[in-house]
């Protein structure tokens, strides 16, 4: 029950993406009175509408119709559908969409959770402006406890002549009427890579820009350079250390409609689209953090500690809206944590042992440390592979360029790190995640036994490896 009548909300969540789901229904658990705020129509945030559930389903749905996984089986030119569109991608889309939508509104009815379709707005460090997307209704309510979970947006440049169609964002790829024949994707962050990888497996000629040195570089080097090889293989142009100048869109008789891409250091990309993709800014910019006695960087991130705690007591943040690693996953729990936090309960999340999963073609996904962290801390250390190649499943599936890596200390032998690319690394990772997080040794993988055959196989061939190495 409520512990305070003169409050309308025990815990007044903003934003229903995956972050304000789990601060929600945790906060409806401890039986406190609950609402979330959305200003959309749909529930679920970026993360279902337009992010991860979209991008995912529909990069399932090109490794399905293109015949990815059957070609090192069938041959290069094996596909399951020829002449792939728009419409055959989409429509997959479009139904996982709405059954996760119907799966977050159950889960909210079920806990008692008010949902309140409006757009919301500080007033006050307790209160809050609820409007009507209609433009019409308006109140204001009062809550205990407060966190922000309202996601992010993707970064946009005004000197960029966005169409939805020709230069496009992210959040148009579900808009998109026809495939393109080629490609410009401007910026190769985690977003900017998995739809370079997507679009390459069709056939599309792709083009990425980016003015770092290398592609993800939070992710252990030899993981992603076994990724820019597989983009080369399936023709993608990287144009790394460049940076944009200028972005146009044309149309001439001659040349039809084309995108003109202008490099600081002069070279020239014409291309049909155009992706911009430099990252995502958080979505406060409409909050009046002020008013609470909050602000947020340049970027619209909101700074919170440990706890999830913003520099007022009684708000919180999670998600995308905090920053790096800005994934569902641990927006999750991150979601969970804060609530408990913003009622007394102790709750403790792990940062080092999220697993990062990234769904370029192949996929890759990391848990612990990498080679780089390792080494710059002076931790000795020692390294176990296994590659799908030799591996009786990888042959089966059809994936033998997979790679398996674990990292543990050369006298303890305590794990340290796993890292994966290949078919499965996101579900592959939580065995390794498992054993870090019980401080397990690379033993344990010499002394267990896998499912014959599987990709878990992976795990013992890496193990032998390793400790062979130290001999």
């Amino acid at each position: 029950m409520s512990e305070n009548l003169e409050y309308d909300y025990d815990l007044l969540v903003l934003g229903s993406g995956p972050a304000g789901q789990r601060a929600a229904i945790q906060g409806a658990k401890l039986g406190k009175r609950v609402a979330v705020v959305e200003h959309k129509a749909v529930v679920g945030g970026a993360c279902t509408n337009t992010g991860t559930i979209p991008s995912k389903t529909l990069r399932e749905a090109v490794m399905h119709l293109s015949g990815f996984r059957e070609r090192n089986v069938y041959g290069a030119s094996y596909q399951v559908k020829q002449n792939i569109t728009m419409e055959d991608l989409l429509h997959r889309t479009s139904a996982v969409i709405q059954a996760e939508l119907d799966v977050v509104r159950h889960q909210m009815q079920r806990n008692g959770v008010e949902l309140i379709v409006a757009n919301a707005k500080f007033t006050g460090p307790e209160t809050v402006s609820l409007a009507g997307v209609d433009g019409r209704s308006k109140r204001d309510v009062r809550a205990r406890r407060i966190v922000i979970a309202t996601g992010t947006v993707a970064t946009r440049s005004g000197k960029i002549p966005f169409d939805g169609q020709n230069i496009i964002i992210s959040d148009d790829i579900l808009g998109l009427k026809k495939l393109p024949k080629s490609l410009c994707v401007i910026g190769a962050g985690v977003i900017g890579c998995e739809y370079a990888t997507i679009f390459s497996i069709l056939g599309v000629r792709v083009t990425v820009v980016d003015k770092r040195e290398r592609l993800l570089d939070f992710v252990d080097h030899e993981i992603i350079d076994t990724l820019v090889y597989q983009m080369r293989k399936y023709r993608v142009t990287l144009r790394l250390g460049e940076e944009v100048e200028g972005l146009e869109y044309t149309e001439n008789a001659e040349t039809g409609a084309r995108v003109h891409v202008k490099l600081k250091s002069g070279k020239h990309i014409h291309t049909e689209k155009a992706l911009y993709s430099i990252g995502r800014t958080g979505a406060t910019d409409t909050l009046d953090l002020a008013a609470a006695g909050l602000s947020a960087d340049d970027r619209g991130r909101i700074t919170v500690d440990e706890q999830y705690r913003t520099s007022v007591p009684h708000i919180f943040a999670a998600g995308d809206v905090i920053g790096f690693p800005s994934l569902a996953s641990t927006s999750m729990e991150q979601g969970r944590v804060a609530s408990c936090h913003a009622f007394g309960v102790e709750a403790k999340a792990v940062p080092e042992l999220f697993p990062y999963g990234i769904y370029t073609i192949p996929e890759i996904s990391t848990c612990g440390k990498s080679e780089e962290e390792l080494t710059q801390a002076g931790v000795p250390y020692e390294v176990g592979k296994a590659r799908y190649q030799e591996i009786a499943r990888g042959a089966i599936i059809g994936d033998k360029t997979g790679l398996l890596k674990l990292l543990f200390h050369v006298d303890t032998r305590k794990l340290l790190g796993v890292h994966i690319i290949g078919e499965g690394a996101t579900e592959l990772i939580h065995i390794g995640q498992a054993v870090l997080a019980f401080e397990g040794t690379v033993d344990y993988f010499v002394r267990t036994v896998f499912n014959y055959p599987t990709l878990a196989e992976c795990y013992k061939t890496a193990a032998f490896d390793g400790i062979n190495r130290l001999s």
